[in-house]
């Protein structure tokens, strides 16, 4: 057995089996898991995804949410420990694979239209 051979052996193990098909454009929930002193808890993140990353188990998604008028955007592992759950709020119409543009609009005109042909 080679190197190679030996990391991707160790990656399988450590990949997520239950995670759903993402694709940009979808409005997700991101169950992260935060630690605050002693205890742990999940925080919701919720946003549209913009960009997809990476593969295998270096996978990554950007979602990005509008948060008391600022953008803040967030790039998640997609197979982190620290990703506790990923919930597709609704299915996003659109014809790029990297949302970038969104970041220049304000307001109603950054929602992206609803698709309705692909299972949620």
């Amino acid at each position: 057995m080679n190197a190679q051979e030996i990391i991707h052996s160790i990656e399988a193990e450590q990949l997520k089996k239950e995670l759903p098909i993402i694709y940009v454009g979808d409005t997700v929930k991101v169950g992260v898991i935060i630690q605050e002193g002693g205890k742990e808890r999940t925080q919701p993140y919720e946003g549209v995804v913009i960009a997809k990353g990476g593969s295998s188990i270096n996978s990554t998604i950007t979602v990005r949410r509008v948060f008391q008028g600022v953008g803040v955007e967030r790039v998640f592992l997609l197979h982190s420990p620290r990703i506790e759950n990923i919930k597709i709020i609704r299915r996003g119409k659109v014809r790029r694979a990297k949302l970038y543009y969104l970041r220049d609009r304000i307001g109603k005109a950054t929602r992206v239209k609803q698709r309705f042909d692909r299972n949620s």
